[in-house]
């Protein structure tokens, strides 16, 4: 993966006109790219950490902002420099770059991007946490993390049923099913069991498997698993099950090793994956929300208004990705035509930021979760957004 970190200097006068930037920005920051490529095929045996360039000025505040949904990599150092100085520690697509960057939008004030940190370290601790594990805090009055409606990563899960190939496993015919899981808790795999409801199955009547999708690996869970849900075997990886015909399906957002569209041993239970999607967007109005960023508390009560600020510089960063879009479709030959469409079926800000653009979508998120047993008791988008909206 490619690691992008804005050193020290002025933000853009695009972001400065827009109004964080902080005061007397100028240029754009030059950037440092670091490329790792080291794999993460086992779960919850990530890579050796890649060290980050020593920074130690005095007087820093520490803010961390992360993804919410699945398991994160590095280690997170300090963060807030001057009033300003954010860094951020997310795994965003293209479109999000520019803000993080600096490349065209800045975050408010200077800002410095890293990219999968593992482990997180939140206030002297080192935690993995998902948004069910934030919900979970919420629930027991631990609100020493602020979530910001910014969602660096959206995806659809059709596309991650994988099956053997030539089986006539079908997606109405998934109940009494053995099927392998990455992650109990990760905000996919809430999404993954949203999906087979909304296709009218029930997640508890399956046979939950919890492990590495291609190379053994274990998911540590803070709380019993439900009796239908287990680990791997020791030393089997998902794709070892799924071909020994141990398992029926495999639930992986990326592709597994052994998969083929046309001669691999592994296939997609849904080939076509697009019309279905198509479909679940048209019904539910929802292209599900993956990560969401965090703030620590005691950054958030410094400058409540940092929450509004990155919003809006996320939503300013989408609209630059969606006229660049749609001025410059080239990174493969049919794109323009897939842009288009998209924009037909699901409007052209299907990437916003806010939360009033995305209640109904983390409603359903927050209702998946407690009909999962991750959350004792429903909790509210506005519970969760709470101190953004006092902001």
């Amino acid at each position: 993966m490619a690691l992008l970190r804005a050193q020290q200097g002025d933000a853009p006068a695009a972001a400065r006109a827009a109004g964080l930037a902080a005061p007397g920005a100028g240029s754009p920051p030059a950037l440092e790219q670091i490329l790792d490529r080291r794999g993460r095929d086992a779960v919850g045996q990530p890579p050796p950490k890649a060290p980050l360039p020593a920074q130690e000025p005095s007087g820093r505040r520490q803010v961390v902002a992360f993804q919410g949904g699945g398991e994160l990599g590095g280690d997170v150092r300090d963060a807030l420099e001057e009033r300003h100085h954010l860094r951020v520690a997310v795994e965003p697509p293209a479109h999000d770059l520019p803000v993080l960057t600096g490349g065209e939008v800045a975050l408010p004030g200077e800002g410095e991007y890293q990219r999968r940190p593992q482990p997180l370290e939140v206030e002297g601790k080192v935690t993995d946490r998902v948004a069910p594990q934030l919900m979970a805090d919420l629930e027991e009055g631990d609100r020493s993390l602020v979530a910001v409606p910014v969602f660096p990563l959206r995806n659809f899960t059709a596309r991650d049923i994988y099956i053997r190939k030539g089986d006539s496993l079908t997606p109405a015919a998934l109940n009494g099913r053995r099927v392998g899981l990455y992650s109990w808790v990760a905000s996919g795999a809430v999404w993954y069991r949203h999906l087979l409801r909304h296709l009218g199955q029930d997640p508890a009547k399956m046979t939950w498997i919890v492990g590495g999708a291609d190379a053994p690996g274990r998911v540590g869970f803070l709380a019993p698993y439900p009796p239908h849900v287990r680990d791997a075997p020791e030393g089997r990886s998902l794709s070892d099950l799924l071909l020994a015909g141990e398992i029926d399906a495999v639930f992986a957002p990326i592709p597994l090793k052994k998969y083929h569209p046309v001669d691999g041993p592994i296939a997609r239970l849904v080939p076509d994956f697009r019309s279905l999607e198509k479909r679940y967007f048209e019904e539910t109005r929802c292209y599900p929300p993956q990560h969401v960023i965090v703030l620590r508390k005691e950054v958030w009560e410094r400058d409540p208004s940092v929450g509004g600020r990155l919003v809006d510089a996320f939503e300013e960063c989408e609209a630059r990705f969606q006229e660049n879009q749609h001025l410059f479709p080239y990174a493969s030959p049919w794109l323009i035509a897939e842009v288009e469409e998209t924009d037909l079926v699901m409007g052209r800000d299907h990437f916003a930021h806010g939360i009033e653009k995305n209640r109904g979508q983390v409603d359903l998120f927050c209702q998946s979760a407690f009909e999962d047993g991750l959350t004792k008791r429903r909790i509210t988008v506005d519970e969760f957004f709470a101190e953004f909206l006092r902001a």
